[in-house]
């Protein structure tokens, strides 16, 4: 069952008084957290991350010498993977995934595995060189590994 908050705010500040414009302020908004797993020495996610971060997201950053058991860990598909691999609300990241595709999938909160861009397409979040754009798609893969466009850029 759904509530609208503002006629409960509107009730409560009735009933408090002096104390409403206290109980009246909104809540925060939840800043979604995630983890990257990254190598130490990789420019490109150190940008990625910075991406995140300028789009709302706290981000902890993990640096790891071997990425190979983060990514068979996380069941991440040789096929389908890039250079750092993130976790955020239950979700694998794999590459540079725009955040505004993340905040999409974290929305609709999707019976999804998680999303992926392949490789390191010039132009994506933290590839950026100047004009320069390759196009590029963002996959979703679902909890059977079915695999699907979720997004396209630079077409």
């Amino acid at each position: 069952m759904r509530f609208h908050l503002e006629p409960i705010l509107l009730a409560l500040m009735i009933l408090a008084g002096p104390l409403a414009p206290a109980m009246a302020a909104p809540p925060a908004e939840t800043v979604p957290e995630i983890t990257v797993y990254k190598s130490p020495t990789c420019g490109c996610c150190k940008k990625w991350i910075s991406h995140l971060r300028e789009n709302g997201f706290t981000v902890t950053a993990k640096d790891v010498a071997d990425m190979r058991p983060i990514k068979q860990k996380y069941g991440v598909p040789p096929k389908l993977s890039s250079c750092h691999t993130a976790v955020v609300n239950g979700y694998v990241i794999e590459g540079h995934v725009p955040a505004a595709d993340i905040r999409r999938l974290l929305d609709s909160r999707a019976p999804l595995w998680g999303l992926t861009v392949p490789g390191m397409p010039i132009g994506s979040p933290g590839m950026e060189q100047g004009p320069r754009r390759q196009p590029y798609g963002v996959l979703s893969i679902d909890r059977k590994g079915e695999v699907d466009v979720y997004s396209l850029y630079n077409q």
